[in-house]
Parts: C-alpha cells; sequence; structure tokens
C-alpha cells in the first residue's frame, strides 16, 4: 500500500455502473461464534463446496533481515506465514514456513494476504515496498502468487506480480507493491496490488497484465497530502459478471471516503458504492447481496474496536451486521450461506474467525 501500515464485459449497460448513495440501515443483530482462534495475522479466507474452509495468516515476521518500508516502519523477515484450514469443526495448519515480515512485536505483518480456490488454492503474498525493500528482505517470495493443492502443504510460484509493478508502473508514482485480494477463474486469477493502486491478470502462463488503474482522490481534509492514494484492497466476481474492487484509501483515511469500484476490461473503473472507510474485503453472497469488511471506521485512523462487517444490496443500501470488531480482514461466504469474517487480524496468536449464522 502507498504507503500504509504496509473478457469482454464492454456490453454490459453503462447504467449499471453510476454511483448509488449509501443508506445505512439499523444493526442486525447476528448469532456469531468463535470456529477458529490462535492465529497468527489473519488476512484472506476462501471457502469451498464441502464446507472447508481456509485462512491465511501473514505470520510473525521474524529475526530478520530487517528493513524499512515506504512509511518508516522497521520490518524483520521470517518463515512464520501459514495457512490453515477448517473442516469438520477441526482447525489444522496445512502449509506453514510462508514468508512474512512484521514489526518487531510480530503485529501488523506482510505475507500470505489474500487466497482464492479454483481446483487449487491460490495466494497473494504481499510485499509492501519497492526494489530495494524486497532486496534487503531477501526473499525471492514475497510479491509473487502461489498456489498450493488443497491439504497438501506443498506451495509454487506462479507469477511475480511485484516484478510488473517494478517494471510497468502503470499508475505511476512511487515504485511499491504489495499484492493483496486474488480472485481464481478458470483460466486466469485476478490480483489486486494495493501497492500499485491497480488491477492485474494473471493468465494460466504467468504473464501478468494490467486491467485496471485506481486513480488518487483529492484530499478533503487539510491533513495529510492533497492527493490521497487509492489502494484497493480485495476483488469478487459480481452476479452482472463485473468485477468489483473494494477501496482501503491511503493516508489520513477519510471516514465516507472509501468506495467499492464496478470494473468492466477496456473500460475506466467507475464507483459502484461510496461512503465507507478502509474496505479490506468484499464478497457476494448467493442472494447478490455484498458483504463488506472495514478494517476501521469513524475517528482518526484506525480507532480500535471499530471495524464492521456490513451487507450491501445492489442499490448500495448498508446494513451492518457486525460493529466494533477488531481489525477485521476478511470476509467469505460458506456454500451454506453462513458468513465468516476474520478478527483480530493484526495481531499474533490472537487471530480469530467468526461464523454467522445464516
Amino acid at each position: 500500500m502507498k504507503p500504509i501500515v504496509g473478457l469482454g464485459f464492454a456490453a454490459l449497460s453503462a447504467s449499471l455502473a453510476v454511483s448509488a448513495p449509501l443508506v445505512v440501515g439499523a444493526s442486525s443483530v447476528v448469532a456469531q461464534t468463535v470456529v477458529m482462534s490462535g492465529l497468527d495475522n489473519p488476512r484472506g479466507l476462501a471457502s469451498a463446496p464441502n464446507g472447508a474452509l481456509w485462512v491465511t495468516e501473514a505470520g510473525r515476521g521474524g529475526s530478520g533481515p530487517c528493513a524499512l518500508n515506504g512509511a518508516g516502519e522497521n520490518r524483520c523477515y521470517g518463515n512464520t506465514g501459514a495457512v490453515s484450514m477448517l473442516l469438520k469443526g477441526k482447525q489444522s495448519r496445512v502449509a506453514e514456513g510462508l514468508p512474512s515480515h512484521a514489526l518487531p512485536d510480530g503485529s501488523t505483518a506482510g505475507g500470505p494476504n489474500g487466497i482464492s480456490l479454483q481446483g487449487t488454492l491460490y495466494v497473494a503474498l504481499g510485499l509492501g515496498g519497492g526494489i530495494e525493500y524486497e532486496r534487503t528482505l531477501g526473499s525471492d517470495f514475497l510479491g509473487t502468487l502461489i498456489h498450493m493443492p488443497p491439504g497438501a502443504g506443498k506451495w509454487k510460484v506462479v507469477a511475480d506480480v511485484a516484478i510488473h509493478e517494478f517494471e510497468e508502473n502503470p499508475a505511476g508514482g512511487p515504485i511499491d507493491s504489495n499484492p493483496y485480494g486474488v480472485l481464481a477463474e478458470p483460466g486466469h486469477r485476478l490480483v489486486v496490488d494495493a501497492g500499485a493502486n491497480a488491477l492485474y491478470r494473471v493468465g494460466a502462463n504467468g504473464k501478468v497484465e494490467t486491467l485496471a488503474v485506481f486513480p488518487p482522490i483529492p484530499n478533503p481534509t487539510p491533513v495529510g497530502p492533497p492527493m490521497i492514494e487509492a489502494v484497493p484492497t480485495s476483488v469478487a466476481r459480481g452476479p452482472d459478471g463485473a468485477v468489483y474492487v473494494g477501496q482501503l484509501t491511503g493516508f489520513p483515511f477519510v471516514q465516507g471516503l472509501a468506495s467499492i469500484y464496478r470494473v468492466v476490461p477496456g473500460h475506466d473503473p467507475v464507483v459502484h458504492c461510496s461512503g465507507f472507510k478502509t474496505i479490506v474485503s468484499i464478497a457476494f453472497g448467493p442472494d447478490g447481496d455484498l458483504y463488506v469488511v472495514e478494517h476501521a471506521t469513524g475517528g482518526l485512523l484506525f480507532p480500535p474496536n471499530s471495524g464492521r462487517l456490513s451487507r450491501v444490496a445492489p442499490n448500495c443500501a448498508r446494513l451492518p451486521l457486525l460493529e466494533g470488531l477488531d481489525r477485521p480482514t476478511a470476509v467469505a461466504v460458506g456454500p451454506d450461506g453462513a458468513i465468516y469474517v476474520t478478527n483480530h487480524g493484526i495481531t499474533p496468536g490472537a487471530g480469530e474467525v467468526l461464523r454467522l449464522a445464516p
């Protein structure tokens, strides 16, 4: 993120992409259960038709090498990233030893981020910096897209996402790559690079091409730069066939400035729903509603225990389902309609996954 502490659908009617006003309803009371716990900086969620649920753990970094990222944080490397699975009520680690970098206390880690299932699991490994940052940390895998057979514990790099930013820099500005969200589809993968402010298509041969670039936003406050970075974080395929991308934004993380974009290849991204703050994950339900996780809401920067999960209707009417979450990072919809959301998302050893009954 820049910086953060961190197929032809052209025939679709352009009227579907017109921004709609945000309407907030009363909070819904939803039964919730902790189904996974003890996670190290949980980041992404993916579900399978058989009920299996996977969560990426960005790890807790390690003893180094250490380097300053674009936000001036000293972050140290270690192979502590992981992927855990929940199946028939049993939680287990299915992959360990993935690259990770974090603050000295192991918090706010970068590493295994988004995860998606398409025959095999695909995981975006975050970086959060440029070429020198990558070189200093000493990992050949940060900033890549990997795949692993479910439950096998083995993984392989299928695309170097960061190199596309390093060589092409499609959005301009400082060189910065942080692959964050991923959507695996037949024949290709869609990857959101939060550092590059771009959406990429990764072909079966590993070739990376730019599908969309997200523009900076005028800063409505006297605090921070005149233009705020877009920082896209999450991607989902909508029931209308278009791609939808959630946005975090950059400093100073203004309440109401983050949006959900609708993307049709060959066209500029268009705001679909607006009025959010710090969106980190989106997922469509079977009824066409969109579930949205905000890492924090209200106040300055990231107020503690202010994360929110909302259900957003196609007309952008919004119903908060859970409020007061501690830095949540991901949402997924299970085959039975249950909603899963992470909690304590930037803390080593305390991360958990909540299940909301359908």
